[in-house]
């Protein structure tokens, strides 16, 4: 379980949970075994928590509710199928076919985008990309240089499908998680750190549809 460690002039530890993420706050000089310790004598309330606030984020797609795509939040409303700046048109009947048909597509038009200034830009070489509809993982890339995409990317904004391109990119180099597969996209991706635990917090998009 990854947290998030805030010391300070206390003298007990406490968690909290916030978006998803998991903060631990600890007196100075408390030992990381310690912290460990206190993690995992309350890992089910936590994991509760996660699971709660992530239950809360996932849309329902009625009239007035609101739904993020491409990193924009927006309004959704009854009409005819279109994207607008700040509001999502969706016809009645078939609601959830429809949307998913328009996510599949958004999704192509930008990871395809993406994919193809990053490789160009750092020489990688791919196959082809697919659009997927994997609700386990956001991509992959298989030994014969085929990238494929969830549909799901499409809820994401776009630093996070830069990360995610870059990663599946270096998996046409490196098909592990090794030192060297970091490395790489660290050099693409220079906070893919920090990315990497802000796409935890778009789980909810694996959960609906």
């Amino acid at each position: 379980m990854e947290y998030t460690v805030l010391r300070s002039q206390r003298k007990t530890m406490s968690v909290s949970v916030k978006d998803g993420k998991v903060i631990v706050r600890a007196p100075m000089h408390t030992s990381a075994q310690n912290i460990e310790e206190f993690v995992n004598r309350h890992r089910v309330w936590i994991m509760r928590r996660v699971k709660e606030q992530e239950e809360r984020h996932i849309p329902d797609f009625a009239d007035g509710s609101f739904v993020e795509i491409l990193g924009r939040e927006r309004r959704i409303e009854t009409g005819k199928t279109k994207l607008t700046a700040d509001t999502l048109y969706l016809p009645l009947e078939n609601r959830e076919e429809v949307l998913i048909r328009l996510l599949k597509a958004l999704s192509r038009e930008y990871m395809t985008a993406i994919t193809e200034e990053l490789a160009a830009k750092y020489g990688f070489r791919y196959e082809r990309i697919r659009i997927t509809s994997a609700k386990t993982r956001w991509g992959s890339c298989n030994v014969r240089g085929t990238i494929a995409y969830s549909f799901r990317t499409a809820f994401l904004p776009e630093e996070l499908m830069r990360y995610l391109a870059a990663h599946e990119l270096c998996h046409t180099r490196h098909m592990d998680h090794s030192k060297a597969f970091w490395d790489l996209v660290e050099k693409i991706i220079p906070n893919c750190k920090a990315e990497r635990r802000k796409l935890k917090s778009y789980l909810w998009a694996m959960k609906c549809l």
